[in-house]
């Protein structure tokens, strides 16, 4: 496969690697950072806590992106939320819906668009994202997803902030926890905003768990009736 014109300059910037991801009709191979804590920078992570988390394939991105296939194509536009490489917004992609990938990081966009690219699913808009000073023109959404996102208190707090300012009325929220510390958190706060979470427990195959598989949490949250 020749590689695209941003993929070739990606590879001349990283080490890469690719993972291949099959569900049902779909199939991608996604290429990614050889190894994400290289690309730690001390002194991005002084100034902001960064860490590069974008740069892997979480099996929460995978059980995420089943989920979107198996499921009803979403009304309106899709929000990702934290895309990394943007495994579920590449998923929605291939069935025609409209999608923006968003995250923090601009090499994460990079790749998600090199993934598009490669995969031949065309152009996947995507856009630079702070959740703390989110932009007034980025509007709302009929559906907003989002993968492995709550590892810090920080983050769950500004994830359920942003949630009320990007989601239309009647729309849907899916985010893929694979159990971290903070999702009690995230959970309890939109609950006392008045949206509706129901869990979901599917199991995800990944070599990082012993069992050979991890359980992940669906979240379907939608927001208070208006």
């Amino acid at each position: 496969m020749t590689p695209s014109p941003l993929e070739a300059e990606l590879r001349r910037r990283f080490a890469v690697r690719t993972e291949e991801f099959v569900h049902g009709g779909f199939r991608v191979e996604v290429v990614l950072p050889a190894a994400a804590d290289e690309l730690i920078d001390e002194a991005e992570f002084e100034a902001d806590e960064r860490l590069p988390y974008w740069a892997d394939l979480w099996p929460s991105a995978r059980a995420l992106a089943r989920r979107v296939l198996d499921g009803p194509l979403p009304r309106g536009r899709t929000l990702e939320l934290g895309c990394g490489v943007a495994l579920p917004s590449l998923a929605l992609l291939a069935r025609g819906a409209e999608v923006l990938a968003t995250d923090y990081y601009e090499d994460a966009l990079l790749f998600a668009r090199a993934n598009a690219e490669r995969n031949g699913l065309g152009g996947l808009p995507v856009r630079l994202l702070d959740w703390r000073d989110p932009p007034r023109e980025l509007g709302c959404f009929g559906a907003v997803l989002a993968a492995d996102v709550l590892y810090e208190q920080r983050n769950a707090e500004l994830l359920a902030a942003l949630l009320s300012r990007v989601v239309a009325p009647g729309g849907r929220v899916v985010v893929a926890d694979p159990g971290r510390a903070y999702r009690s958190v995230f959970e309890e706060r939109m609950r006392e905003e008045g949206w509706t979470v129901e869990e979901e427990r599917v199991r995800e195959p990944t070599e990082y768990a012993p069992s050979g598989s991890q359980e992940i949490r669906l979240l379907h949250l939608r927001p208070p009736a208006t």
